[in-house]
């Protein structure tokens, strides 16, 4: 039991799946790049595809506040390692906790 609380929990694992994802479509290098611009549009769908995997995976696991908050944390965490600027970090966390806690759409 021990272990498995100091262990990398299935959320933590998720959540750094997502940042990664992100990272392939929208790398931070364009990111962070005010002369690589990539359309709001495009911007939008790899943010809502990502939030929408977040979604099904609190169905599946059914996460309660602290582990949607775990979830979040771990997200931001990662993207703050990857390089991504604060204001993209903030949006893209904010909607993903938006997300999560709506409920099913």
């Amino acid at each position: 039991m021990i272990f498995k609380f100091f262990g990398q929990s299935k959320v933590d694992t998720f959540a750094k799946s997502l940042a990664q994802d992100i990272a392939k479509r929208y790398p931070p290098a364009i990111a962070n790049n005010p002369e690589q611009m990539v359309s709001q549009k495009r911007l939008t769908t790899i943010l809502e595809d990502t939030f929408n995997r977040a979604q099904q995976f609190n169905r599946e696991n059914r996460l309660g506040m602290f582990k949607k908050a775990k979830l979040g944390n771990t997200f931001k965490w990662e993207l703050k390692e990857m390089g991504y600027e604060e204001k993209f970090i903030e949006m893209a966390t904010e909607g993903l906790i938006v997300y999560l806690t709506r409920g099913a759409a």
